[in-house]
């Protein structure tokens, strides 16, 4: 089996169920979070899973791993046509209650029609051994060890950089008419390469403007044209404006303002946060406009014709954006590598820093976004619940545990949702969930409680959740020991975010809070990243902060 995904592409050929001393576990350990099955349907055919739509880093979420498996058991069924009988039960992976179920369901995969197309060998080829005894020892060694966490092999599931080929097309200097600069050079090769690629960027800004939103118009809605579109008539005119500033600075002052330039501009490129947030919302939109309206696939063909022969979708060119605003910061780096005079060095310093922030900003805005859908996931799962899961903070984990309350009722089989404000208990139903009740964190204090430990079976690994008031607290039990310290590493870092280090020192008063427009940190003068729960704001004195920052703030500007 290990061979074949190899051969699928999805475990790279020095992965470690190849090594002499690998065993089924490390196989079951390695699909178990559902992100590599689903890649697998992806590379038997193409698009057989949307990739947007699966959770790629679900290590700590129950919910997320079984719903990763779900997709691909769907999938299977309705694109590769096998029968539900074939197939095993999400928990089969996830527990590895049978992983022997699991192997037979890739081995009737790789001989469906649509693998057996690509010309991979089938497996198993010969008969296999009776694996019964080593799957049974597999539920035991999986509740030790936990979900795997390989980024390396994520990496080469899913690249960051989309659209980064579209970008480099564009960006390329088709003239080459560049000499070949000496190393002294390099800088003026740093400089040239700015101003040129901002050049290009305006450009190719400036005709999806031209050569779509115009022609587009009158065959969108109003609501589709927003969405489509998003903000790129203010992209164009922030760029147009910097082109200039960069072609006036390289060309008429030497450079030497160039730095105040982009610091002066990071203030206006935090637009960016609202286009990146949105872009995938846009592109699924013209994705199913494309599907359902004949009239307006013909326009945009036409559309790309007219913009650049026909080379470029305007699919295509949405993503620009978005790979833009991340080079900055690299395009800076590269500049001040190459600086020697220090004064200059130290002012394009800060221009970097400037741009750094920027991309971090927008980076945490896309990772909110997939939170966001998360919770979104979450929500949809659970009955009962009658209000926002957004109110609760992010999510730190889910999974099952028991429960029992201080005056030792019987313990209690239940999944819970993870919030930094909130735990979210409920009961399994099915694929779904039903709320059975909400902790409020923010009433709580946590104890570990080492006696149970002692004991060393399954579910015998608790800790205390105590009321800070004196009420009735709970004792939650872990499965293992393993995930004993996994629960406690969550529910600590949900209790420290609520009340960090130094939240009322210097006579403030600081709240996790959600800003509802760019705000900096008070302290470093950094943005306070992300779409929500950025920060922390003083009640008192309306500072906003990093929870980092929060121990160097002066007196509160309204302290009582």
């Amino acid at each position: 089996c290990g061979q074949w995904l190899i051969s699928c592409k999805v475990l790279p050929p020095n992965h470690r169920v190849t090594w002499d001393t690998a065993q089924v576990f490390d196989l079951a350990q390695t699909l178990r979070d559902g992100v590599l099955l689903c890649q697998l349907l992806n590379n038997l055919r193409s698009h057989s899973i949307n990739l947007k739509e699966i959770n790629l880093r679900p290590q700590m979420s129950q919910f997320l791993c079984l719903k990763n498996i779900r997709t691909f058991l769907s999938a299977c069924c309705e694109i590769f046509g096998m029968k539900k009988s074939e197939l095993f039960e999400a928990f089969d992976l996830f527990d590895v209650r049978d992983f022997g179920k699991v192997i037979e369901t890739l081995s009737k995969l790789s001989r469906t029609p649509i693998a057996l197309g690509t010309g991979i060998r089938p497996f198993p080829t010969e008969e296999s051994v009776d694996d019964d005894d080593v799957y049974k020892s597999l539920p035991d060694l999986i509740d030790e060890t936990g979900v795997d966490e390989d980024e390396e092999l994520y990496d080469c599931v899913y690249g960051e950089d989309e659209g980064g080929e579209v970008y480099e097309d564009l960006m390329k200097d088709e003239a080459a008419q560049q000499p070949r600069y000496t190393e002294n050079d390099i800088r003026s090769c740093c400089l040239a390469e700015i101003k040129q690629t901002e050049e290009k960027y305006t450009e190719t800004l400036e005709s999806i403007e031209k050569f779509f939103m115009v022609p587009l118009k009158r065959f969108l809605s109003a609501s589709e044209f927003d969405t489509v579109f998003i903000n790129i008539p203010d992209l164009v005119k922030i760029h147009r404006n910097l082109t200039q500033d960069i072609n006036d600075s390289v060309v008429n002052k030497n450079d030497q303002n160039l730095y105040q330039i982009f610091i002066n501009y990071k203030e206006r490129l935090v637009i960016y946060g609202q286009y990146c947030s949105q872009v995938e919302i846009a592109i699924s939109c013209l994705d199913n406009i494309s599907k359902t309206k004949e009239d307006v696939k013909l326009k945009l063909e036409e559309c790309s014709k007219r913009a650049n022969n026909g080379k470029f979708t305007l699919r295509d060119l949405l993503v620009v954006p978005m790979q833009r605003v991340l080079k900055y910061h690299l395009l800076l780096q590269e500049l001040v590598k190459h600086t020697t005079d220090p004064m200059e060095k130290a002012n394009l310093k800060l221009a970097l820093d400037a741009m750094k922030d920027l991309a971090q900003y927008v980076n945490e805005v896309k990772r909110d976004n997939e939170t966001l859908r998360e919770i979104r996931q979450f929500q949809l799962s659970i009955e009962n619940l009658n209000h926002s899961l957004l109110q609760y903070g992010r999510p730190q984990g889910d999974g099952e545990i028991r429960i029992t309350t201080l005056d030792k009722r019987a313990r209690q089989d239940r999944h819970i949702f993870l919030f930094d404000l909130a735990v979210i208990v409920c009961k399994r139903r099915g694929d779904n969930y039903e709320m059975k009740e909400i902790i409020d964190l923010q009433k709580y204090k946590i104890t570990n409680n080492p006696t149970t430990d002692k004991e060393n079976k399954k579910w015998s690994y608790g800790f205390y959740l105590i009321h800070i008031q004196g009420q009735n607290g709970l004792e939650v039990y872990c499965k293992t020991k393993d995930l004993k310290k996994k629960w406690l590493e969550q529910f600590q870092m949900a209790l420290s975010n609520i009340r960090p280090d130094y939240a009322d020192t210097s006579f403030h008063e600081f709240k996790m809070h959600t800003f509802s427009r760019v705000t900096s940190c008070k302290v470093c003068q950094m943005l306070l990243r992300g779409t929500f729960y950025q920060g922390y704001l003083c009640s008192k004195c309306g500072a906003g902060a990093h929870k980092e920052c929060l121990g160097r703030l002066d007196n509160c500007g309204r302290a009582n």
